[in-house]
This record gives structure tokens, C-alpha cells and sequence, in this order.
């Protein structure tokens, strides 16, 4: 088994938990920014920031970080959104986290979670989230679309992430608005900026999307490169939560977007 076919194993498990105990969550009032506009209208490159405990690839990167203190970091440098991991097994994050943050910040606040059920998404929301993750990887055509359809129906953007160009075919025909190229290997959990860079050859500029550069953004040569092939934003993890100065990492990486450069 790959690291994503245990993950989203795991996944089953608590969502048939949550089913099965006839979990309700109470809905929220959306009162963010759009995450969809404020990249389409950025003359930067914008970050979308996370709050990551640990991950699978690297194990611990910054065990017992306060959620609360890292997102207002992040808000106050400058971040377009903050993204929090709340899968608990892999990620050491939790949908507590999620909220704690949501009371704390007002922008774009993603879920960082394999969701593969509706029940997931109706708790990102309650939490306080305005944007849920979708793995193209993860999902067959027609949960991947039933779940896209559900979230737009609750006011949610919906990052859409793929890996390769037939994924990239299976988001547009949903008709995705934000497409993320997570350039890690969901398999092998290798990273290579390449990825964007590929995907970006075959990314419709022209229409009303936004592309974004997920993983393995370090430093402002990787976020020029990233904002070359045409992204709007990168997410970023691992550099941010190792970073000793959060606003002095998060604002290198804000570099212009090509033609709006002096």
C-alpha cells in the first residue's frame, strides 16, 4: 500500500464512524474573503500558508506548535490564506486546531484533509473553514464531481489538487476554478518543482482559473520559479513552520507575477 492508499483507508474508518454515529454538525455562516478572488485580483504572487505538525515523509517538524500563534503569524505577514491540516493520524493536526485558527484570523481558511465524504465537509465548514481540499488522486470521477457540487453548494471554494496531466483533464471537467499541482509525489512523497512547470504547459490560462504551486517551496528562487510557470499562489508548509523569522520567509516569497514586474 502507498502512503495515500493508507491515508484515505484511514479515512473510510472515520467517516464510517461518523456515519455511524449519526454525527451532525451545526452550519456556519461563510463571513471570509474568496480565496478565488483575492488570488484573481493579487499583482503578487500569494502564499497560502500552513500550520503542519508533521506529515508522513518527514515525521515530526514542529511537534506541540500552537495553531493560534502560527496562524496570526502568518496573517500578520502577509498570507492570502492559512491553510490547517486537521487529519490526526498521519499530520498530528485536528479540526480543534481548525477552529482555534478560525477564531483567531479573518482571511481564506483551508482544510487540509483527504475528503472523501460529504459528512467531511459539513465539519470543515462548522469549524470555521471557507475552502476544503479535494484529491484528484484520492477520488474516482464521480465522488471527485458529487463532492465538488456539494461544497459550491455551501458557499466553499474548493482547491482541487492534481499530480500530472490526466489529473489536470479530470479537475477541468468538473470545472474547477482553483487547481493545485502538489509537486509530491503522493506515491513516493518525492518532491520536484518540475511538476508545475510540466502541468503549467497544459493550464488554461486564458480562462477564469487559478493555478496554484503546492510542496516544496523554500526560498524566492523557487517562488519565481513557481510564479514563471504562471501560478498565483504557493502553498507552503515545512519552510514556514522551520522558518526562525515567519514574516521575513512568508513576504520573500511574494515575489510579482511576470508582466507586472518593474
Amino acid at each position: 500500500m502507498t502512503i495515500l492508499d493508507k491515508i484515505i483507508a484511514q479515512k473510510k474508518i472515520e467517516v464510517e464512524n461518523l456515519l455511524a454515529n449519526k454525527t451532525t454538525f451545526p452550519d456556519r455562516e461563510l463571513t471570509r474573503p474568496s480565496l478565488y478572488t483575492t488570488l484573481r485580483k493579487a499583482k503578487q504572487l500569494q502564499v497560502i500558508s500552513e500550520m503542519k505538525r508533521a506529515s508522513p515523509s518527514k515525521g515530526l517538524i514542529a511537534e506541540g506548535a500552537n495553531p493560534v500563534k502560527q496562524a496570526t503569524a502568518y496573517y500578520e505577514a502577509g498570507a492570502a490564506c492559512i491553510s490547517v491540516l486537521t487529519d490526526q493520524e498521519f499530520f498530528k493536526g485536528s479540526f480543534e486546531d481548525l477552529a482555534a485558527v478560525a477564531e483567531a484570523v479573518p482571511i481564506a481558511l483551508l482544510c487540509k484533509d483527504f475528503m472523501i465524504h460529504e459528512i467531511q465537509i459539513d465539519q470543515a465548514k462548522s469549524a470555521g473553514a471557507s475552502v476544503i481540499l479535494l484529491i484528484v488522486a484520492a477520488l474516482d470521477d464521480r465522488t471527485l464531481g458529487r463532492l465538488y457540487t456539494y461544497a459550491n453548494r455551501q458557499g466553499l471554494d474548493v482547491l482541487v489538487e492534481v499530480h500530472n496531466v490526466e489529473e489536470l483533464q479530470r479537475a477541468l471537467a468538473i470545472d474547477a476554478k482553483i487547481i493545485g499541482v502538489n509537486n509530491r509525489d503522493l506515491h513516493t512523497f518525492e518532491v520536484d518543482l518540475t511538476q508545475t512547470e510540466l502541468i503549467a504547459q497544459h493550464f488554461p490560462f486564458d480562462e477564469e482559473r487559478v493555478f496554484i504551486s503546492e510542496s516544496g517551496i523554500w526560498d524566492a528562487a523557487d517562488a519565481e520559479r513557481a510564479a514563471n510557470a504562471g501560478a498565483s499562489a504557493v502553498l507552503v508548509g515545512e519552510s514556514l513552520m522551520r522558518s526562525d523569522s515567519v514574516k521575513d520567509a512568508l513576504q520573500s516569497l511574494q515575489v510579482a507575477k511576470p508582466g507586472l514586474r518593474s
